[in-house]
């Protein structure tokens, strides 16, 4: 099985945080930074207070974000 990292431990404070928008940009829109080889950062520009939730490759893939919408090469 292979081994999957603490993406909590990793340090996202110097993250670049990228906006896609579903509709207009001021009903809020998601964030995404990449913060390792093989780990993101989500988050929610409604909700700049709450930390983003954080995810691997796979499970971004599976919860149905892309990181192209971004401008993010996976």
């Amino acid at each position: 099985m292979p081994h999957t990292p603490d993406l909590y431990a990793l340090d996202i404070t110097s993250a670049t945080f990228v906006q896609a928008c579903g509709g207009p940009c001021s009903d809020g829109c998601l964030t995404l930074a990449r913060i390792g080889a093989d780990a993101w950062a989500l988050g929610d520009s409604k909700r700049p207070d709450l930390p983003p939730l954080r995810f691997t490759s796979e499970e971004l893939a599976v919860a149905g974000v892309d990181p192209a919408r971004f401008g993010l090469p996976l």
